[in-house]
């Protein structure tokens, strides 16, 4: 798994066109895209299925409805224990998007936002479809030690 770079100086950010193409290609091999995201107040998933201030989600098409990968956000319908949720996820929230698979995917810089706080992250309940299972023990980083990004492999 790479890391992207943050986003330059001079024009839009590649975040979301990266996300859009990691997820067409995850669809094209019949592989499932999954989505890491680092849960703040801006964020709109379910609390009760965050852990660690960490959500993973199943961004299948079986899996989400109204599926919306857009320049400034994520948005679409899950279910969680058997009922739908609308979710909203910021791309600056937005972590990694890998394939269940094979872990192919790739880490992004979180972008913390000075005025978005944390409510606390409380344990990890079954669902149907939208949350995926917790990866194995790796996990990508979030902030790569030194200047340069670092390659992080997610099982």
């Amino acid at each position: 798994m790479q890391v992207a770079p943050p986003m330059p100086a001079h024009g839009q950010s590649l975040k979301p066109y990266l996300l859009r193409a990691i997820h067409e290609w995850c669809v094209d091999q019949g592989l499932t895209p999954y989505l890491l995201v680092a849960v703040d107040a801006s964020t709109r998933v379910p609390r009760e299925f965050v852990k660690n201030g960490e959500i993973v989600l199943n961004l299948g098409l079986e899996a989400t409805n109204q599926l919306q990968l857009g320049n400034e956000e994520v948005t679409f319908q899950g279910r969680f224990g058997g009922k739908i949720f609308p979710l909203l996820i910021p791309l600056a929230r937005v972590a990694a998007i890998y394939a269940r698979e094979n872990g192919e995917g790739m880490a992004f810089e979180v972008v913390e936002a000075a005025t978005a706080s944390h409510t606390g992250a409380t344990e990890q309940a079954s669902t149907e479809n939208a949350v995926a299972p917790e990866p194995t023990s790796e996990r990508p980083s979030h902030k790569p030690p030194g200047d340069r990004p670092a390659l992080t492999r997610v099982k």
